[in-house]
This record gives C-alpha cells, structure tokens and sequence, in this order.
C-alpha cells in the first residue's frame, strides 16, 4: 500500500470538488456515467497538460502505466483511449468552461493585493485576442481566412497576477471588437485595448459605465480640438488634447469629449496615438497603461508554449473547447497553488518539475520549494511577473 499521497492527488486536493459537481449537474445528460465519470474526464485532461500528452493513446498509454496508482491519485473509473475519445465528444464542453471560471474568481481574489507597476487602486484589465490555427480538413467547422481554420480566443485580463477575468472562444472569423459586447464593465475600472478594438458605439458603452479605457488611435481620425493641455518634450508627451470626433459616423458613435494623448516612444523611436475617457491620470500614466497591454500577448505565447492547445486530441468543436477549457483551468490552478504556497519559482519552473513528480509521494510543498533554488530563470522585466 502507498504511504503519503502523490502529488497528483495533492495539486487536485487545491480544486474545489463541489463546485465542480455542481457544474457537472447542470451540463450533464440524461443518463448517468457509469465507469468513466466527468470527475475522471478532468483529471485525464489535466494530467495531459502537465505531462504535454499530445494525443488520447499517449495520455491513456502513460496512464495506465501506473494503473497501481491511479486510485491513490483520484481516478476511479478505468482508463481507456475510446472513453476518453467519446467523453471529449460528447460531454458538454460548458460544464468545464463554467468551473474553470469558477476557479479564476478563486485566483483572482488570491491576486487581488499584486502590484500593477502602476500607481492606480483601481483595476486595469488588458483586452486582447489570439488565433489558434486548425487543420481545416479535420476541423472544417472552424473556418478562417485564406483557406485556413482556426478557433480565437478572447481574453480579458486581470493585470493583477495576470489571471483571465473573461474568456470567449470563438470562430476565427469573429471580429476582435465584437468581444466588447459581452464585458460587464466595472466602474471605475480601466480597461487597456489594441486598435483593433476601436469601434466608437462600443467604447461609448465604457462611459455609459463610468468605466475608463486607453486605447491605441488609427492615424488618420477625423476630429477637432476643443482644449489643448501643456506637454511635456521631454517626457516624451508631443499633445494632450481634449477632441470631439467629426468624422460622418464616428461622431454620431461617441458624441461627447475624449482625449487624445500623443507619445513618442524614444526606445523604439516611433509615436503613439492614444484615445481615452479619463480626463484626471497624467499622460505619463496613461501610456504606462498601454505599455502593460503586452502582458496579455505575453500570456497567449506563455499558453501556447506551454500548455496544449495547438495540438488537439479531438475534432470536434466540443472536443477543442474541453480541451481549451481544461488547458486553462490547469494552468488556473497552478496559479492559485503559486500564491497559497508561496512559490518564488516562475510557473514555467514548476509545471517543469511538476511533470516529472506527479506519481511521487513527496510533499507538494516542500517539492516546490525547492524549485527556486535551480529555477535559472533570467527574471527578464518583459516576462510576466507571474509567469
């Protein structure tokens, strides 16, 4: 008989097992699972991305080779490549989209305290999208551009430890703007966009809010200046102005004041435009605000890097999601044991050592305490501090 537990059972001891009941009963069907339940599903899942399995025979391979451990590590019903091919078929990819957004309000309010690198009490979030490519032969319910498939992500983003807030999955050709009608805006919050989001009927819906936004200008935006702010050369602040738009549909879009900032970027020697609703930060601030959207695009490179959602082990549009879903709750929950552990070490580090360790009885504590002291992480300012 096995003495202590294994890790794998002591990472999954950190997910709450009645929420997760309580999503699988909302999504389940008719007839109960017999052998294989969703409890068992998730673990299949989670386990494969931490190991990077990149296939249902590796994973259930794997598995099955510590069959004398799989009790001790929460699996109860037997594993097997055709279960596990028809549970990501069949089962209804909501029930684990809703727990994996169960498990980021856990983080988030673990996170809650983290520094910005900016000087604002309010929440920032950072909106942004990534397309993850198909094989459109296989996946020819996921249609993209240029012959191609593919499935989009849209991601808010919690700057506060970097935890997605709201995630859409999509069809690639969804338009990145349209993510913005499905945010409950916060008060007070600001939220932090690209220019591929700058559709003014829905920024007007920030205000209507009381919610601020930074946002990055196309060049050429008809308006007129009805205030000019003192600016800073120095600083790299060229105009603060406050605009109101004069462009034929853009002014009826936004017909009140904004304010335009331009910033010239002297490490990149470019200038950037930006348009916000918030009349009170300095411009320094403002573009510091846009300088802290790159951590959305550093988490989708982290993501795809390192958790498996580039090579699918299933075809269908719910077998994506799951997977999708199932990547991101793990990655969630790696997050959550970082913070209620911890962990100095960088989450690449400990999912590193983590996948060597899951059928080892050693202290999930002390194990990742250790990871700190051979993390060679270069502890680049571009990388994200959770990360």
């Amino acid at each position: 008989m096995l003495k202590g537990q294994l890790v794998f059972a002591q990472l999954t001891a950190h997910l709450p097992r009645p929420a997760f009941n309580e999503c699988v009963a909302l999504y389940a069907g008719r007839y109960p699972t017999l052998t294989f339940s969703y409890w068992d599903q998730l673990l299949c899942m989670m386990f494969a991305q931490l190991t990077s399995r990149t296939s249902l025979r590796d994973i259930t391979t794997c598995l099955r080779s510590h069959s004398s451990k799989l009790y001790f590590a929460g699996f109860r019903g037997s594993i097997a490549r055709s279960t596990l091919a028809d549970a990501n078929e069949r089962r209804d990819s909501r029930a684990f989209e809703r727990f994996t957004l169960h498990l980021i309000d856990i983080a988030r309010a673990l996170y809650a305290r983290e520094s910005l690198g900016v000087q604002l009490a309010q929440s920032v979030y950072a909106i942004d999208a990534s397309t993850i490519d198909l094989c459109l032969s296989l996946f020819s319910w996921a249609p993209a551009a240029n012959a191609r498939a593919g499935v989009k992500l849209h991601t808010l983003l919690d700057l506060r430890g970097n935890i997605p807030s709201v995630i859409r999955i999509t069809s690639a050709l969804v338009s990145d703007a349209s993510f913005l009608d499905h945010l409950r805006l916060e008060a007070g919050s600001f939220y932090v966009m690209d220019r591929g989001y700058l559709h003014f009927q829905r920024l007007a819906r920030f205000s209507d809010a009381a919610a601020f936004f930074v946002i990055r200008s196309k060049n050429k935006i008809h308006h007129k200046v009805i205030a000019d702010q003192p600016s800073d050369m120095a600083a790299g602040v060229l105009c603060d102005q406050s605009i109101l738009l004069t462009g034929r549909y853009t002014r009826l879009g936004y017909p009140v004041p904004l304010r335009r900032i331009e910033f010239h970027d002297a490490q990149r020697d470019r200038t950037l435009i930006f348009l916000t609703n918030n009349f009170d930060l300095q411009p320094l601030q403002i573009a510091q605000l846009y300088k802290s959207r790159w951590q959305v695009e550093l988490f989708f490179k982290w993501i795809k890097q390192h958790l498996r959602i580039k090579a699918f082990v299933g075809t269908s549009a719910n077998a994506v999601k799951t997977q999708i879903w199932t990547a991101i709750a793990t990655y969630v929950l790696v997050a959550i044991i970082k913070k209620r552990l911890n962990v100095q070490a960088s989450l690449h580090a400990m999912l590193q050592v983590l996948s060597l360790n899951l059928f080892e009885k050693v202290p999930l504590e002390r194990l990742l305490s250790e990871v700190s002291l051979y993390d060679e992480s270069d502890g680049s300012p571009a990388q994200l501090p959770l990360l």
